[in-house]
């Protein structure tokens, strides 16, 4: 009898917590969907790889995604671009278009000549943009990329940063992709806005 008192009491209560929390929870979620939905991007001026303009303006377009890496990335920066690669081949033999837009986070060593020839190693053309550090980490910190430079004790460094892909519609935030989707869960994604 002292057991299924016990029992209820927990379950009881259990059913306390969660409907205190519930709501709580609820609302956590809603500020970090408003955040992300929040991000615009800023105003900006840089030139891609080529040396053609580049501005917000270039951003608008049916479907456009942003990925802010560097070419010297050990692992997520080639991996995240090969799989828009394979996601472009995708979308093609669909009659489906996405412009992918690679951003360097490491402008000093992210030359456009550097720049370009990794571009080149993959099938799909790319739109890569480098440019002044300070302009480069405005336009990131505007898309709510982190990154940060860590240094060994040879004086090399690596650049840590967040790494989503941003999906942009008409130049407006729409989604976003994470390193951990893998290709058909991004295609699902891709193709609710094209």
């Amino acid at each position: 009898m002292k057991i299924k008192t016990s029992i209820v009491i927990i379950i009881g209560c259990l059913f306390i917590f969660l409907f205190i929390m519930l709501p709580i929870f609820l609302s956590v979620q809603n500020k970090k969907d408003d955040y992300v939905a929040s991000l615009k991007g800023t105003s900006f001026s840089l030139t891609d790889i080529n040396n053609n303009p580049i501005t917000e303006k270039s951003f608008d377009g049916p479907l456009t995604a942003l990925f802010f890496g560097f070419t010297q990335c050990p692992d997520v920066c080639p991996m995240t671009l090969n799989k828009l690669d394979i996601i472009i081949d995708e979308l093609e033999k669909n009659k489906k278009k996405m412009k992918v837009i690679f951003i360097s986070i490491d402008p000093d060593r992210d030359t456009p000549e550097v720049m370009r020839n990794y571009i080149n190693s993959f099938n799909n053309k790319f739109i890569g943009i480098t440019g002044k550090p300070e302009k480069i980490f405005l336009l990131s910190k505007s898309w709510g990329i982190v990154s940060q430079k860590i240094f060994s004790e040879d004086g090399i460094y690596t650049v840590d940063h967040s790494s989503p892909v941003i999906l942009l519609k008409n130049g407006k935030f729409v989604a976003k992709l994470t390193y951990r989707d893998d290709i058909k869960q991004s295609l699902k994604i891709i193709n609710k806005f094209l």
